[in-house]
């Protein structure tokens, strides 16, 4: 194959590297983004024991910052015309590959276990919700802020808390049919009406599930850290192809 040809390949490398470290510096700030849990659901997903989301998540900071680096090296290489150059970039980036497969699997998975259907997050609230052990109170603190911020009540609607047997139930069944986060508070985040609230009075209190809520927000976290992984590894799959014909045709 000619000089010239060559010569556009190694161009196209070095263009297809920079794009690929471009999506890796993004990758890597998704997934801090996605590490940091700005929504704070971490808890439901870790009493589970299916936290996966965010052990892909620091996979991906890996992947990210490594495909960044890599990326560099791999540009370096293709200037300097390097038949052993390339091959060290073209074993590290498929190393990086595989780790980053391993992480947008594993997200994607994870996410379809915990938001398939409801009745896991609802088991874990009705289990956990106003428990006194530290899991308890994580998940206590966390359902707090769901509802008031999301401006929901249970996990399906308010009937959770009335249908189910429940720690909540247990502990306050006496006083309370359901947590007074589950009333609507005024600008000063007071509660508006807490008797209509303790009877049910639709104008005083939040009557949809917090369950859509959970799920778009693990679903946000999936796109990021998964979908887009899966994007990134389809520009680098072609990045390697073509710097794998170079390095065919380098001497």
């Amino acid at each position: 194959m000619g000089a010239g040809v060559v010569t556009c390949l190694m161009i196209v490398v070095i263009i297809l590297n920079a794009f690929a470290a471009a999506a890796g510096l993004a990758l890597f700030a998704v997934a801090i983004w996605v590490a940091v849990d700005g929504y704070k659901l971490y808890p439901i997903s870790g009493v589970s024991g299916k936290d996966d989301i965010f052990a892909a998540a620091w996979i991906a900071i890996f992947t990210g910052f490594a495909f960044f680096l890599t990326c560099m090296f791999g540009i370096f290489a293709a200037l300097k015309r390097s038949r052993a150059l390339i091959m060290v970039y073209l074993i590290i980036m498929f190393i990086i590959f595989l780790f980053e497969c391993a992480s947008a699997i594993t997200a994607a998975t994870n996410r379809d276990y915990l938001v398939g259907n409801s009745n896991l997050v609802k088991k874990q609230m009705l289990q956990y919700y106003a428990d006194n052990s530290t899991q308890g109170k994580q998940i206590t603190q966390t359902w707090n802020r769901v509802m008031e911020q999301a401006e929901c009540c249970g996990t399906d609607g308010p009937k959770d808390w009335l249908d189910y047997a429940s720690t909540f139930k247990q502990n306050f069944g006496q006083t309370s049919i359901w947590p007074i986060n589950c009333c609507k508070r005024r600008s000063d985040f007071e509660v508006d009406d807490r008797e209509g609230c303790s009877v049910g009075k639709s104008s005083a209190m939040f009557t949809k599930g917090c369950f859509q809520y959970i799920e778009s927000v693990l679903s946000r976290y999936t796109w990021a850290v998964s979908w887009y992984g899966f994007s990134v590894l389809m520009l680098v799959f072609f990045t390697l192809v073509i710097a794998m014909i170079y390095y065919m045709q380098l001497d």
